[in-house]
């Protein structure tokens, strides 16, 4: 979990091959139904380009989906869900349902600035309709109001690990990686 720039897809790779599970991006999906010019991704766009979230029940089914794949059946990281305390719930019943619990959730942390000029710059290089400075604060305010919570639902679970976001991608890596060998038993 982290704020839009925070760098949660970028480390969410790495992270999934550390414990040998496939990342599972919200991101990923609805940018795949955008390129692919589906219904869905017609309906996604529209939220996108404003700063919204798309509306929970169009994710909570794709991660529904998603999570009933073979290849996540022995375990999952989800990158970008949930992002509500709604999607929360749906995710706490998805895994009971499959009678799995989540083993850990890590935050990024990184000052708002920093965000906005991570994501303008990645506006240019990427030329991402939803990266405008305009939609960028939408999207961070959107993630104080609605995302901001789930850190005290977790934390309340004994589930939260922080990680000081700010700095090369390399040295957030290894913050991250030392999280991960204390998650990850032996053998």
């Amino acid at each position: 979990m982290g704020p839009p720039g925070a760098g949660k897809g970028t480390h969410a790779s790495t992270l999934a091959d550390q414990v040998a599970v496939p990342a599972i991006s919200t991101g990923d999906i609805f940018r795949a139904h955008l390129a692919a010019g589906s219904e869905l991704g017609r309906t996604v766009q529209q939220y996108v380009d404003s700063g919204a979230y798309v509306p929970d029940e169009v994710t909570n089914a794709m991660i529904r989906e998603r999570l009933a794949e073979e290849d996540a059946r022995s375990g999952f990281l989800l990158d970008g869900y949930p992002r509500t305390l709604d999607q929360a719930a749906v995710l706490d019943g998805l895994l009971e349902a499959q009678g799995r619990d989540l083993t850990a959730v890590i935050v990024l942390r990184v000052d708002q600035e920093s965000l906005v000029s991570r994501l303008l710059r990645r506006a240019e290089i990427q030329g991402r309709s939803d990266d405008s400075e305009d939609v960028i604060r939408t999207r961070l305010e959107v993630y104080t109001e609605q995302t901001v919570p789930l850190i005290t639902l977790y934390g309340g679970r004994g589930l939260l690990h922080e990680i000081d976001g700010n700095g090369d991608i390399d040295e957030v890596r290894e913050r991250i990686l030392e999280i991960t060998y204390t998650l990850t038993p032996a053998g």
